[in-house]
């Protein structure tokens, strides 16, 4: 199935969501940077939530990021995403795996670390970008996206974000999410009746990973909660890095440094951390690269 993010409102058009069924975006993930087990769930639960914002964007020029500086073994996570929407992520060491948690389940919360801090950098074609952050709450992803935005965007919210992989060969069994917020003027009743629904949120990847489809699962979730679907996006693991980016970056080191590798390296090799491709300039693309204008 394709994966779908699904956007709509609960009760009286008094709070919206969306949610994300997105097995095949964090399966390309996973290829890409051959993500550990553990490394899969981090970063995967990572660009759920980022796709699931980023399908909230409106020019084409917008972006939103996201950074995960926990201190654990599992180094930096970031994410990126941009209308479509589509989403691109690393992850500072991909390859640690970790042993499970006491309740047989992944231990995300270790491979990202406790203390540190949840960065999310809102570009919206504006003079400056929106930056805001908070202290991770608990490391295991959802939590802390959740507590982000109650604390940095003072919007409560409701994030359930979940990544299965197959215990032997590692593969991506599912992968969903929702992102619930009431909006201005939400009655204390409708609040309640979304928490009442605690219990049921979490089994949304399970029941994705057993070949429910998205659309089947809400109407289940909300069947008395007023539900109405408003908008369809197809979200995708996608780069949008170019030679034409890596020139730029090459030019930004500057003359004294651009003119060394040349002397030293003869060439140069830059390859990009979100999708491992690799961009290859020889002496002579360098020594014009700083004709044109390399940075005193």
């Amino acid at each position: 199935m394709k994966d779908l993010i699904l956007q709509g409102t609960l009760r009286q058009n008094t709070i919206r969501f969306s949610a994300i069924s997105a097995k095949e975006l964090v399966g390309e993930a996973q290829a890409i940077h051959s993500l550990s087990r553990t490394a899969t769930a981090a970063l995967g639960r990572e660009l759920l939530m980022t796709a699931m914002m980023a399908g909230q964007l409106k020019n084409d020029t917008d972006s939103v990021s996201s950074i995960i500086s926990g201190g654990g073994p599992g180094g930096n996570l970031v994410a990126v995403g941009r209308k479509g929407p589509f989403v691109k992520g690393t992850a500072g060491n991909p390859q640690v795996e970790l042993p499970p948690r006491a309740d047989g389940k992944l231990d995300v919360g270790g491979y990202v670390g406790h203390a540190g801090k949840l960065t999310v950098v809102r570009d919206l074609s504006m003079k400056e970008p929106y930056v805001g952050m908070c202290n991770l709450i608990s490391g295991e992803v959802a939590e802390d996206f959740a507590e982000y935005f109650t604390a940095s965007e003072q919007q409560p919210s409701l994030v359930y974000l979940g990544v299965r992989v197959d215990v032997l060969s590692g593969h991506v069994l599912g992968a969903g999410g929702i992102l619930i917020q009431p909006l201005p003027g939400c009655p204390e009743a409708d609040i309640d009746y979304v928490m009442s629904l605690a219990g049921s949120i979490p089994k949304l990847t399970k029941r994705l990973s057993e070949g429910e489809q998205l659309q089947q699962i809400l109407s289940d979730i909300f069947s008395d909660g007023g539900l109405l679907f408003t908008d369809t996006l197809h979200p995708a693991y996608a780069c949008d890095c170019s030679r034409e980016r890596m020139e730029r970056a090459l030019l930004s080191l500057g003359k004294q440094e651009l003119q060394q590798i040349i002397d030293e390296d003869g060439q140069a090799e830059l390859v990009c951390h979100f999708c491992n491709s690799k961009y290859t300039f020889c002496r002579e693309e360098l020594e014009t690269l700083l004709q044109q204008g390399a940075q005193p």
